[in-house]
């Protein structure tokens, strides 16, 4: 594995052991040793992320069920032969483990490829077009969401002026629930900003006119603090979901 290689998708992540490491295969007289970390979200649910380890790291740390991990290393994917059939499995290679620090939250991945299926052309029954692109950006930088951070927006616009399939028309995000009502607003202040600055920084051939946020919580701050041009209501009109409506 060359340079390049090694430091494509990067990826940083803190979580609790909930399986034994078992052993897996050897390569170079290396070991390597398969478990699972359960990764919180700050909606309280947890994604359960395989992980592949080396014996060098399980010597010096103590990686047993229960204890919480900082692991930095690399997004793969292998096939995995199951009997006749072969599954394709997704993990996250471990190539060191940090000294835990509580104060941050430093889940992250950054994963470099190909758009490997072309953009697929699709009209409502009424031929308006769906297949306009926005970019989401996760303002609140919550693991829970998606989305590239403001920080990263230059670098992946930078990487679409040189994709000729894609046409951008603007920017979406999710806001995070927030109490305080003076810190959401000056959220949405900083990404009416963040797409003022965005939409001088991208070509011609774009058409931005786009800035999509504000749900039913705070859809009126959207508007009056983010200059929202799409608001998402489901709620306010709908009513409350009936998550029960299977049982019946």
């Amino acid at each position: 594995m060359n340079y390049e290689q090694m430091n494509n998708n990067k990826l940083q992540l803190v979580g609790t052991v909930v399986k034994e490491p078992i052993y897996t295969h050897e390569v170079f007289g290396e070991g390597f040793y398969e478990t699972v970390v359960a990764v919180p979200r700050l909606s309280e649910q947890k994604d359960f992320i395989p992980i592949t380890i080396s014996d060098r790291l399980l010597v010096r740390h103590e990686v047993q069920v229960g204890n919480k991990i900082n692991l930095v290393g690399q997004f793969r994917s292998y096939n995995k032969i199951e009997g006749e059939k072969s599954k394709l499995l997704l993990t996250a290679f471990v190539r060191d483990l940090l000294p835990m620090d509580e104060t941050v939250t430093p889940n992250s991945i950054e994963i470099t490829g190909y758009i490997c299926k072309p953009p697929i052309y699709r009209t409502t029954p009424f031929k308006r077009e769906i297949c306009d692109v926005l970019i989401e950006v996760n303002m609140g930088s919550e693991i829970s969401k998606g989305g590239v951070a403001p920080q990263q927006l230059d670098k992946l616009l930078a990487y679409v002026e040189g994709k000729d399939s894609i046409r951008l028309r603007g920017l979406m995000t999710v806001m995070p629930n927030l109490e305080d009502r003076d810190a959401l607003k000056d959220l949405y202040k900083s990404f009416n900003k963040l797409y003022e600055m965005f939409k001088t920084n991208v070509s011609d051939r774009h058409q931005i006119d786009t800035l999509s946020c504000g749900m039913t919580n705070d859809y009126e701050m959207a508007i009056e603090y983010g200059g929202s041009t799409m608001v998402r209501l489901g709620r306010v009109l709908f009513g409350e979901r009936n998550y029960n409506l299977g049982d019946k």
